[in-house]
């Protein structure tokens, strides 16, 4: 698919969802505030998708060193980053009113932070780590994908105030297509800032192999 094509989806896809949420029920006891849930939750979906291309990039470069792989991981990593700071900023909005509290050390809070911290080190590594840091920024980038999933299951895992997974699916049917049509927004979005990102690295990647031309 053509990126306009899929950014002009994303958008229309936004829209809808935009709309989809006005028109969601509140809910009983937190009320417009319950609304946060339509971003928060969708952020981390959308970080799902960064560190899954993160991750398999990685493997890509550890046991091809592919460079058009070392530019996926990088753009994983660094939508890993954005759409995880966008959760953590959101939750503890949310929490707010939910628990009376903006943080509190829960397992999955906890992970979920660590988890962003991880892939902020994969981009320090990869800016600064000097000759070799593809395949050391590599190593940390199956690490984040290794951790993942403990974010997922740690409702299940560990006593926790979090609400449990089995939240979506007890959705009310208005509340149920204003989630979904979000996540699938924020899918989208993770997807074409990912191709904007390597299509931008393969450009500096061509500027730079024309410099190093004209100076031999």
């Amino acid at each position: 698919m053509s990126l306009p094509l899929l950014v002009a989806i994303t958008g229309a896809t936004f829209i809808i969802s935009i709309w989809r949420i006005a028109m969601a029920p509140y809910q009983d006891t937190m009320g417009l505030i319950q609304k946060i849930f339509y971003f928060h939750v969708p952020s981390w979906m959308a970080m799902g998708v960064g560190i899954l291309c993160c991750g398999l990039g990685s493997a890509m470069v550890i046991f091809r060193s592919s460079s058009k792989a070392d530019r996926i991981a990088v753009a994983g990593a660094e939508l890993s980053v954005l759409f995880g700071l966008c959760g953590l900023v959101s939750g503890p909005l949310w929490a707010r009113k939910a628990w009376g509290t903006w943080w509190t050390w829960d397992p999955k809070l906890t992970i979920a932070f660590l988890l962003v911290l991880i892939f902020v080190s994969f981009l320090l590594v990869r800016r600064f780590g000097g000759p070799g840091s593809d395949k050391l920024a590599a190593a940390v980038g199956l690490f984040g994908l290794a951790v993942a999933p403990f974010v997922y299951v740690a409702t299940s895992l560990w006593r926790t105030i979090h609400p449990m997974n089995t939240v979506v699916p007890t959705l009310v049917p208005g509340m149920r297509g204003a989630f979904w049509w979000s996540s699938a927004a924020f899918v989208l979005l993770s997807v074409v800032l990912l191709r904007m990102r390597v299509q931008l690295e393969e450009c500096r990647t061509e500027v730079d192999d024309l410099y190093r031309e004209r100076d031999e």
